[in-house]
């Protein structure tokens, strides 16, 4: 299963919630009630919001590193001479940037601790 933006935006509403200011008499009988949630679009903004903050950085050539999962690099290819397999004409393909992901060992150790 693949998971995807609306997946960690309905984690994100799921699983955080706030502790209330002021506890009413009901909150003593029922401590699950303390906290207030996330409303899906709330949820939604700060997924989206995060994801822009690190497209934002990547753009400007920083890396991007996430203590326990790992860190986005950003790696310049150099131009280079290519070949059209279609019609074997010799083209130039021009210099660019792109995002490599290498993983904390932390996220290694978790994915193979099962095998």
């Amino acid at each position: 299963m693949t998971l995807n933006k609306a997946g960690i935006a309905r984690s994100v509403m799921e699983n955080v919630g706030f502790k209330r200011r002021r506890k009413g008499p009901q909150l003593f009988l029922f401590p699950e009630l303390d906290r207030i949630f996330l409303s899906r679009e709330r949820a939604d903004a700060i997924v989206g919001s995060l994801f822009e903050k690190i497209k934002y950085t990547l753009a400007r050539g920083q890396d991007v590193l996430i203590t326990g999962f790992g860190k986005f690099q950003v790696k310049f290819r150099w131009a280079r001479k290519g070949r059209n397999p279609q019609t074997g004409e010799t083209i130039i393909i021009r210099s660019s940037r792109t995002v490599t992901f290498k993983a904390s060992r932390k996220l290694r150790e978790k994915m193979n601790e099962d095998q």
